[in-house]
């Protein structure tokens, strides 16, 4: 049995926990780790994390000290943790690799649809008795060429919903995926993908390679009435560079579940405080922007696959066993 330290907790994350737990214990904290809080994670066997926390090398070091040798992610990506100092430290880094693929790629289908049939503008208007058709024109998927800039599992459910919806589907990856071949999805540049696309949709890992793909030569290189889709992570986006875009019109729509900066913002309720990121703010007063609290991931379905994945990964830990979900430093470049 593992006493395991839960950071980054909200209402949800402890109640999957509770329910579907039957031996470790688990103690909860609201707190991000960070260097600061490690001191919480003291006489644990190991700490669960998630997308926003920092795991740099100075907390892996006071993990250590703490004698911590296990960090859980509940997530998939594991950019935010420092693998070169993990391995340093002989700390276990294990994650949640996928939870449902559907989940986020029908998020980034409800994010295109809302904006380009303008519901969220209706269903506000309705609200307040109008009932006007002025300024909602859309426009339709079908027959639209569609740009996946990533085509791994959530990338690959994307491109089967939006090859159901009749949109021509270009792609591009590293490793092309021969069932997408099949499925008519054409694989070609990147270059190739911003130039021809009327939407392009971000489903790539975020690495030193793709930090900031979108930047100010890629938007150049996209129509000016494009949509670009982002639900993967916040730093493939150059913030700034898309807000120039957006002003100066050589952007269409905007569509974004995860921002730069969003561990200042996102999994908190600011409602009654003043938003003192400008980037954000400025985002928000598009018309043509749409932003989600990176809840692409949260559906049930989700919940319970990482739940039990995190469980069953800190039994491997705990029983000495190998884990295909463990991350090492060899899996990634200049590690």
């Amino acid at each position: 049995m593992a006493k395991i330290a839960v950071f980054s907790t909200q209402a949800y994350d402890k109640q999957f926990f509770e329910k579907a737990n039957t031996q470790h214990t688990f103690e909860y904290f609201e707190n991000r780790l960070r260097p600061q809080t490690v001191n919480l994670a003291k006489g644990f066997d190991g700490v669960c994390v998630f997308v926003n926390d920092r795991i740099n090398a100075e907390t892996l070091q006071l993990l250590a000290e703490a004698n911590i040798k296990l960090v859980a992610l509940r997530c998939a990506g594991f950019n935010n943790v420092d693998l070169k100092e993990a391995k340093k430290q002989n700390i276990r880094i294990l994650r949640v690799p996928a939870y449902s693929p559907e989940a986020v790629a029908e998020h980034a289908l409800a994010l295109i649809m809302t904006l380009a049939r303008k519901t969220h503008k209706a269903y506000n208007r309705v609200r307040d008795g109008n009932f006007s058709l002025v300024n909602l024109n859309g426009f339709i998927i079908h027959g639209k060429t569609v740009g996946v800039v990533g085509t791994g599992q959530i990338g690959k459910a994307f491109c089967k919903i939006m090859n159901g919806m009749g949109a021509n589907i270009i792609a591009y990856d590293k490793y092309p995926s021969e069932e997408l071949k099949q499925l008519g999805v054409t694989y070609t540049s990147l270059e190739e993908v911003l130039k021809s696309s009327d939407i392009v949709s971000l489903h790539c890992p975020l690495t030193p390679e793709t930090h900031h793909i979108i930047n100010k030569n890629s938007l150049s290189l996209m129509k000016k009435e494009a949509m670009l889709v982002n639900t993967s992570r916040g730093k493939l986006v150059d913030t700034s560079a898309v807000i120039d875009a957006l002003r100066d019109e050589k952007l269409g729509n905007l569509a974004i579940d995860v921002y730069e900066e969003e561990e200042k913002l996102f999994f908190r309720d600011l409602s009654e405080t003043i938003i003192r990121d400008e980037q954000i703010s400025r985002l928000m007063v598009f018309p043509n922007v749409l932003v989600t609290a990176h809840q692409g991931f949260f559906t049930k379905e989700s919940m319970v696959q990482i739940t039990q994945t995190t469980l069953k990964n800190i039994d491997d830990y705990m029983e000495g066993r190998k884990s295909e979900n463990e991350v090492s430093c060899e899996m990634i470049k200049d590690c």
